[in-house]
């Protein structure tokens, strides 16, 4: 990563409705900057109408920057805030919801990217970070790279002697330049500068600013390319520079509490798998997540997976619920200690996704 920025994330959180049929308009996209997060606070929404056969489904989202400040902000809470405007509440008025889900999405853009090749093998798709924050897109990038990676290797194939051993490394050396002077490149060089121009002290204005005056203006073709702030664990306040936030209680029609909406992603683990979800340190949590942060993991987390639990003699604990898990790596990224190592599960144990 020599020279590049700290990868930066936002979580996605996102929920599929049924509608009520009169207000079902297929193919609409709906999107919003903002509120309910405060202006220094990176974060806005997606709501599209799905053009599927004979039903009214609709695919509702929030997406928060991971970079957020105020410890006792809680994503999961900001996305359920978002469905009670008063331009979005009649939307959900009577339907149903059907699905939940959330995931981390790479947002450093193009000063991110790391080295993209190793001996053997290459970093395609969203684990090189080819999303297109302003657009909120990177599947078309992420198939980009897998056919440039599909070429590189069947020509690095095509290049082995006829004797060569089985276990013989491809040279996946062409890929990197192969990438930069793809469509990929030049359109993520483009966009390069929308995220990073948030941490003005002018926050979402600073932004929009930006966006709409040189962006617009010359389209990525300005002589500099602004850095990200640093990593998103360090973002975090420490609780005495922090104001709570109280939010709705769920009402269980429009807004949901954490536990019934992972239920709806049937998410399950094998009790007798190998942690998947570990401390580096037992002390940590106590000693400086909860002293200091107020124990952040109980809100940043979009599942209930960590929170603080008290024993018969008082004594509190963090107790880490890992078969709510549905695999968004939050965690990981989001823990001002750095003491949270996510890894695979074992034997594909995770959410079932529905029309996710």
């Amino acid at each position: 990563r020599e020279g590049k920025c700290e990868q930066t994330y936002g979580l996605g959180l996102k929920e599929v409705w049924r509608i009520k049929p009169e207000l079902h308009k297929p193919g609409r996209v709906e999107h919003t900057a903002g509120w309910p997060v405060d202006r220094h606070t990176w974060g806005g929404s997606f709501l599209y109408h799905l053009d599927e056969p004979d039903d009214t489904l609709v695919a509702a989202g929030y997406v928060v920057g991971l970079d957020y400040a105020n410890t006792y902000l809680s994503p999961f809470g900001e996305f359920q805030k978002w469905k009670t405007h008063p331009s979005i509440r009649p939307i959900f008025e009577g339907g149903e919801r059907l699905s939940y889900g959330a995931r981390a999405l790479n947002e450093g853009g193009l000063q991110s990217i790391p080295k993209l090749v190793f001996p053997g093998g290459a970093l395609i798709g969203c684990s090189a970070g080819f999303l297109n924050v302003p657009k909120i897109k990177g599947t078309h990038t992420a198939m980009k790279s897998g056919m440039v990676a599909a070429e590189t290797a069947f020509a690095g194939l095509d290049a082995l002697p006829t004797d060569a051993p089985d276990d013989q490394l491809i040279d996946m050396a062409g890929y990197q330049p192969a990438m930069e002077g793809s469509w990929v490149w030049s359109e993520l060089h483009a966009v390069r500068n929308v995220r990073p121009s948030f941490h003005s002290p002018l926050g979402l204005w600073g932004m929009l600013a930006y966006a709409g005056i040189v962006q617009y203006l010359f389209g990525g073709r300005e002589p500099f390319t602004l850095r990200h702030a640093g990593p998103d664990s360090a973002a975090l306040r420490r609780k005495e520079e922090c104001t709570p936030i109280v939010y709705p209680k769920p009402d269980g029609k429009l807004t949901f509490d954490i536990l019934s909406s992972v239920a709806l992603t049937s998410t399950n683990h094998d009790h007798n798998e190998p942690p998947h979800l570990t401390l580096r340190d037992d002390a940590v949590p106590l000693a400086r997540n909860l002293a200091l942060y107020d124990g952040p993991e109980q809100r940043f987390c979009p599942a209930g997976v960590y929170e603080y639990v008290a024993d018969e003699a008082g004594a509190r604990r963090l107790q880490i619920n890992a078969q709510n898990c549905i695999h968004c790596k939050t965690c990981d990224i989001k823990c001002p200690s750095q003491n949270i190592d996510w890894v695979v599960p074992e034997g594909g144990g995770g959410p079932a996704w529905q029309g996710m």
